[in-house]
């Protein structure tokens, strides 16, 4: 389960009183659903990377017994700007402390589509040159397989920067994984279909995670995300290993 506590730190957001006190407020109460199935569970803290008490937040979640498991961030939520060296490096310094405590980092790595950032290959390359190295130790879980949701040109352009990196064998991209999660929509052509499963194999299934996200109507439902994910051209043994793949956080 993971926090949505970063959104009390959205860039677009209103400011709003004690901000640090509500984002710790949200993680708790993540932790406090997840300390109800403990067995079947596990709870990712969340926090704006940019903000000054982001550091200090991390800190306090590693130090909770349900929270220490990893974080999530949201670059686009929290406006991270990969063309920003100074963004970079205070996410560089987020990513180092969550390899320090050992937690498992579940990234949406698409830069604001609301304030027209760039993305694509460039970015990519910045996340794999800068950030990746900072946490060389944990699991690091790119969400929607770079993307937002969906699959556009800009996605792709940045997924290709890793599956060049994995076809070389980059020692940085050894612990990263890819969720597939809210990737394929019910009305992709079969030309999109094709690329995405290309990519896939590329990725190799065995690093590919399924998910659901936002699920607020039917067709985002878990059962019918999933019947969307069939459409792909994959084999049986592909989609097998893809539905039995298990997190490393969720191995213990």
């Amino acid at each position: 389960m993971l926090s949505v506590a970063y959104t009390w730190g959205k860039a677009s957001r209103a400011p709003v009183d004690n901000e640090y006190q509500h984002v710790k407020a949200e993680n708790d109460w993540t932790a406090q659903q997840v300390a109800q199935y403990p067995d079947r569970l596990r709870a990712f803290c969340s926090v704006n990377p940019l903000k000054a008490y982001a550091l200090e937040e991390l800190a306090r979640c590693s130090r909770d017994p349900i929270l220490h498991q990893g974080l999530k961030l949201h670059f686009g939520n929290s406006d991270v700007d990969l063309d920003n060296p100074t963004n970079v490096a205070q996410v560089r310094k987020v990513f180092a402390a969550a390899n320090g405590y050992r937690m498992v980092i579940v990234v949406h790595m698409r830069t604001s589509i609301d304030n027209q950032r760039q993305y694509g290959a460039h970015e990519a390359r910045v996340f794999l040159d800068e950030l990746l190295p900072a946490a060389p130790d944990v699991p690091v879980q790119i969400a929607h397989l770079a993307g937002a949701g969906g699959y556009e040109a800009a996605t792709d352009s940045a997924l290709s920067v890793f599956t060049d990196a994995i076809a070389r064998h980059d020692a940085r991209v050894k612990n990263v994984w890819f969720d597939a999660t809210a990737v394929v929509r019910p009305e992709m052509a079969p030309a999109e279909l094709q690329q995405i499963a290309a990519r896939i194999r590329e990725i190799g299934v065995e690093h590919v995670l399924y998910g659901s996200d936002a699920a607020a109507s039917p067709l985002t439902y878990p059962k019918a995300g999933w019947a969307a994910f069939r459409r792909l051209p994959l084999t049986e043994v592909e989609f097998g290993v893809v539905a039995n793949n298990i997190a490393p956080y969720m191995r213990d």
